[in-house]
């Protein structure tokens, strides 16, 4: 099933986007049915059930202000998450139900951790109920949310999602068959994905939200760079890149340079990105939050460290970058997971080190078998990755683990371009092994923080 560049690369604030941007479309969705349904003027009361992952770890990833947003009507795109929002719902105690209809809302009693809960359909379970004042139900729905942003509601989780295939005209449900139709038809992986695009809408449109989620990306970098003091969340963890940045600028004026101070300057990207997410900054899904400072990182070291003739070659490269990229994740989600209470961090680092490689291959110029060699060399090193925040917080080992992958990403395409492209191992059989790998992997280590450095760093 081919996702769209639009789904796959999505916009909203951090930090986690299935346990933020997930629950707050979850929320807007249910709130939109209500109106729908001809429940909404009836409503009384709203009580909200988090299961499994998004109550193990809802706390520290901002899942509780996701709620209230959606179910006030914000968007994730448009959210300002400077505004005071849940404070003042926390003080008053009062919920403005799609900012029409107050209502009474407790956030400690109608927000309910079900932590012992796991659904079985995904770890990442919600449930809304409404009442009205006689305290009967108007309307019940669960939902998932599964990775990147993306839910389902209960009726639509075998789908993996909740529409119907899109009508375009390359279809591809494995990696072989997108190689196949590409020495074909003789065109390259970003040329189907962006004739696939065009087929859903204008090529403006296209060209556009690409070089604007490049240009968000890009900006995460520059704000992480320059900001300064500690993450919030209860760690007391200091915020790095600033620090970073003035060491390298400092070694660069003083001609102070090594062999291998570009791995220093990716390290320093992926840092800035993943330090902005945690600290609730808007950020691109790429796929998830979790993991958005890895193709941020090798874009920038792809247009900072690549010899290029013109600045219209950097932007060809970018958008051969991201449509590339954006191909991989199409295959990550139709064939295993890319969220950490699925199958583990391999998921998410492990899914956007592979879409990273994939990508800086392909603006490169590697053929199509280095670029799905490239993404498989990425994935095949993630293999087993497990997802254990420190009290439930994207911050560690999440923010040194972008710095990692996106240095992994980019070793992992100066390998894929060495070769040919004939390998062993095929990336369909690394997503196949990923995803069983994941559905393997206890529940201890799949976000929750019941196991790995979430139970031991404290006896360290």
């Amino acid at each position: 099933m081919y996702y769209s560049l639009f789904e796959i690369f999505s916009i909203g604030v951090g930090p986690s986007s299935s346990h933020t941007v997930g629950p707050m479309r979850a929320a807007k969705r249910y709130l939109d049915n209500l109106r729908a349904n001809g429940d909404f003027a009836k409503v009384a009361r709203l009580e909200v059930t988090l299961y499994g992952s998004l109550a193990l770890t809802g706390l520290g990833h901002g899942t509780i202000k996701a709620i209230v947003y959606g179910l006030m009507g914000l968007e994730a795109e448009a959210i300002d998450p400077e505004k005071p929002y849940v404070v003042a719902v926390e003080r008053d105690n009062i919920l403005h139900l799609g900012q029409e209809k107050a209502i009474p809302f407790v956030i400690a009693k109608d927000i309910i951790f079900a932590k012992d809960t796991f659904l079985p359909e995904h770890s990442n379970g919600m449930k809304f109920a409404a009442f009205d004042e006689a305290g009967k139900p108007l309307l019940e729905e669960v939902y998932f949310s599964v990775g990147g942003g993306t839910i389902a509601r209960r009726d639509e989780i075998n789908k993996r999602i909740a529409r119907e295939p899109y009508n375009v005209p390359h279809q591809f449900d494995t990696c072989q068959e997108l190689l196949e139709r590409g020495e074909k038809l003789g065109l390259s992986i970003s040329d189907m994905v962006l004739q696939n695009e065009v087929s859903l809408r204008t090529e403006a449109e296209v060209r556009t939200y690409i070089l604007k989620i490049h240009q968000i990306m890009q900006n995460s970098i520059e704000r992480g760079m320059k900001a300064k003091g500690i993450l919030p969340g209860g760690l007391g963890i200091k915020r790095r890149a600033a620090e970073i940045y003035a060491s390298l600028e400092e070694k660069f004026r003083q001609n102070d340079m090594d062999s291998l101070m570009i791995v220093d300057w990716i390290n320093l990207w992926g840092f800035a990105v993943a330090e902005e997410n945690a600290a609730g900054g808007q950020i691109v899904t790429a796929p998830t939050m979790g993991s958005a400072g890895i193709l941020p990182a090798v874009l920038r070291y792809y247009e900072r460290f690549a010899n290029h003739k013109s600045p219209f070659e950097v932007e060809d490269g970018v958008v051969k970058f991201l449509t590339t990229a954006s191909a991989i994740c199409s295959l990550y989600r139709t064939n295993a997971s890319i969220s950490g209470a699925e199958v583990g961090c391999q998921g998410e680092v492990g899914v956007a080190c592979s879409m990273a490689a994939a990508g800086l291959a392909a603006a490169m110029g590697g053929t199509n078998k280095q670029i799905e060699n490239a993404a498989e060399i990425a994935m095949e090193h993630n293999l087993g990755l497990t997802c254990d925040p420190v009290n439930g917080l994207v911050q560690v080992p999440c923010i040194e683990r972008n710095a990692m992958g996106a240095v992994k990403a980019v070793n992992a395409a100066r390998l894929g371009m060495r070769g040919h492209g004939d390998h062993l191992v095929s990336l369909d059989s690394v997503i196949r092994t990923m995803y069983s790998t994941g559905v393997d992997m206890s529940n201890r280590y799949k976000e929750t923080s019941l196991g790995g450095l979430a139970v031991n760093v404290a006896n360290c």
